[in-house]
């Protein structure tokens, strides 16, 4: 290294996870300017303004979160819908999520991002979906700013209330022109597509049993216009199965084929009941799609065969999901949860720590079109990165892989969290001294809305 360059902050002594298929057992990794400068073996690092002494624990690009509902926690554990099927988890949600204002929306994002931060998640999604009021979206952009987070805001929409034979009630539903006309303002304001980008907008149908198929059409041509991704709720459950045979005469993925989002801007969550035909055919059209082992456990819907659609060639990566049905905001437990999974699933050889590393990471930056630059750490990449901890005695005796460890162990959480550059949790605590104030907002507006049932 040029004893010229100004590093900004060198991490020494650790296990570094760079990417899938590089590691190194005792080295360092310095960042300049928001982004990976370089890396290598212990005793040539390096000087720089501030020295993170990572010796004896693992270090991994930070976890990318490709699907969330981070309003939802301010209805965690809500006890009338904890049973329910999904359509009855959702009646029953709807009218309280009709509730929703632009200060319990920032207040609700804010505390899904802190908590992401603090389980070693340096980039998300969010699925907005329900739109009682404008600019919710504006709200959620504001808390990522504040925090400094990485954030991929996707306006969601929903059309079909239960007049119109779907499930969400009038008061969270928009028209078409309403939702289009949002979609272009939003991604006008804030989309940023240049390298390095902090805040980016993608489009977002809810899911084939709350839009319509002229939205869905145009949302696809809108996102093709302005180069943005596309995402939506796909094939979660056997009722949307059901009702897509009965109101557009096919299965969900014929008609998210129909209407022009098969291409390798389109994202999906759960992908739980395709047919192979169906899960060959979108894999050849180069979409991705999201695992929520959790939320699908949770409500007993069953699971994506991560392992089989991997295998097939489709990007795979793993979210969170809603904070009402996963009821946390932990993508080290999400990625935990889904490894054993997979073992339970397919039998012990089939999945892997570092498998599922690589779709929390690598596998989800794709899912995000975002791959170029985030879930991993080569050089030149962002330097979103976390410096992993637990308590000593849960990692005593684990003394051979890390990586391993690091999900059969535990539970780990982030030591240190770093977002192009920045700290934002050190020691194991967030860096941002507001947070106790947002905690009485937030609980100021979950008891609000909840009380109003």
């Amino acid at each position: 290294m040029s004893p010229h360059i100004h590093v900004d902050l060198l991490i020494t002594h650790a296990y570094l996870y760079i990417d899938r298929n590089t590691e190194l057992a005792d080295g360092w990794l310095a960042v300049v300017d928001g982004r990976v400068h370089s890396f290598g073996p212990t005793g040539a690092e390096p000087s720089a303004d501030r020295k993170i002494n990572a010796a004896g624990r693992l270090v991994t690009p930070g976890l990318v979160n490709a699907h969330h509902h981070m309003y939802q926690n301010l209805t965690r554990s809500f006890a009338p819908a904890v049973n329910g099927t999904l359509f009855e988890w959702l009646t029953t949600l709807y009218p309280i999520w009709s509730k929703l204002e632009p200060e319990a929306v920032h207040a609700s994002t804010y505390v899904a991002m802190a908590e992401l931060l603090l389980g070693g998640c340096t980039t998300s999604m969010d699925h907005m979906y329900v739109h009682p009021r404008p600019e919710l979206i504006d709200a959620q952009i504001q808390a990522a700013t504040q925090l400094g987070f990485r954030f991929l805001a996707t306006r969601g929409s929903m059309t079909r209330s239960t007049v119109d034979g779907g499930l969400p009630p009038k008061s969270v539903v928009q028209d078409k022109d309403t939702i289009l006309a949002d979609s272009v303002r939003l991604i006008e304001k804030y989309h940023d597509p240049n390298p390095g980008a902090l805040t980016r907008v993608a489009l977002a149908p809810c899911s084939p049993f709350s839009v319509t198929e002229e939205l869905m059409r145009e949302s696809a041509e809108l996102a093709e216009a302005y180069d943005v991704r596309l995402h939506s709720h796909l094939a979660e459950d056997m009722d949307e199965h059901a009702y897509c045979l009965q109101t557009y005469g096919c299965t969900p993925v014929e008609y998210l084929e129909r209407t022009g989002w098969a291409g390798s801007r389109t994202w999906v969550a759960h992908f739980i009941y395709p047919s192979s035909s169906e899960q060959l055919r979108l894999a050849a059209a180069g979409v991705s799609a999201v695992q929520c082992p959790s939320s699908n456990m949770m409500i007993g819907g069953g699971s994506a065969d991560a392992s089989l659609l991997r295998g097939i060639g489709m990007p795979v990566g793993l979210g969170c999901d809603g904070s009402a049905s996963t009821d946390h905001g932990s993508m080290w437990l999400e990625s935990r949860t889904a490894l054993l999974l997979g073992r339970f699933r397919n039998g012990p050889a089939s999945m892997t720590a570092r498998d599922v590393l690589d779709m929390a990471t690598r596998g989800s930056a794709t899912c995000l079109g975002w791959d170029d630059e985030i879930g991993h750490l080569r050089v030149g990449a962002c330097a979103d990165l976390v410096v992993w901890e637990a308590e000593p005695l849960a990692l005593a005796g684990a003394l051979t892989d890390p990586v391993e460890a690091w999900l059969r162990c535990g539970p780990a959480r982030a030591g240190t969290t770093v977002v192009a550059g920045k700290v934002l949790v050190d020691g194991g605590q967030l860096c941002d001294s507001a947070v106790a104030g947002v905690l009485r907002t937030h609980d100021t507006h979950a008891r609000r809305m909840q009380s109003l049932l």
